[in-house]
């Protein structure tokens, strides 16, 4: 059981992620006193897409290859298109994901970000929610879809869209103060 002032919360992300459902968590998860961490392919900076067009940036604290998945208690993975579509081809960032879900760790998608699931072979059985038009794709998967504003299956949570984040960042505190999770292999 970690308190959430004490959690350490890992952001993958990479350029074209929601612009809401990145900063939105991040600034609530951080009002509630927990250490939150953005790691991309590479240092620097990454560029939101919001709504019609680029948006503004958030400095990347740690490469995707130099994340320590011990050092964590949860991974929450943001949406759009862009940005899950892309990390999803990457290999390294599809063995941490898959690395939180082996080790128990909370596991946070929301919007399009559940292709990052699929991607890491952890979908199957588990109920889960996702922005509507990558429904099919949680199904062909093998994953229960449900269409709630957030969806939890043994630590791993999804969520819709950015209407939903309220639901999705309460969710993640309740569910670091529960601990991990064992769970039955993927």
């Amino acid at each position: 059981m970690t308190k959430i002032t004490d959690a350490k919360i890992l952001v993958m992300a990479t350029d074209g992620y929601e612009r809401a459902e990145l900063v939105e968590p991040r600034e609530k998860l951080t009002e509630q006193g927990a250490a939150v961490y953005i790691a991309a392919p590479d240092t620097g900076s990454i560029r939101s897409w919001d709504k019609t067009d680029w948006g503004d940036s958030v400095n990347v604290d740690l490469k995707i290859e130099d994340v320590n998945v011990d050092d964590y208690d949860a991974i929450v993975l943001p949406g759009g298109q862009i940005n899950p579509d892309k990390l999803r081809t990457d290999k390294t960032a599809i063995a941490k994901i898959r690395e939180f879900v082996d080790e128990g760790k909370i596991v946070a998608a929301i919007c399009h970000a559940p292709w990052l699931l699929i991607e890491a072979g952890v979908v199957s059985g588990r109920e889960m929610t996702s922005f509507n038009s990558i429904k099919t794709d949680v199904l062909n998967a093998g994953g229960h879809w449900k269409d709630d504003a957030v969806v939890t299956s043994n630590g791993i949570i999804t969520s819709r869209n950015p209407g939903d984040i309220p639901a999705f960042v309460a969710k993640i505190v309740e569910e670091i103060q529960e601990g991990e999770h064992e769970r039955d292999a993927a």
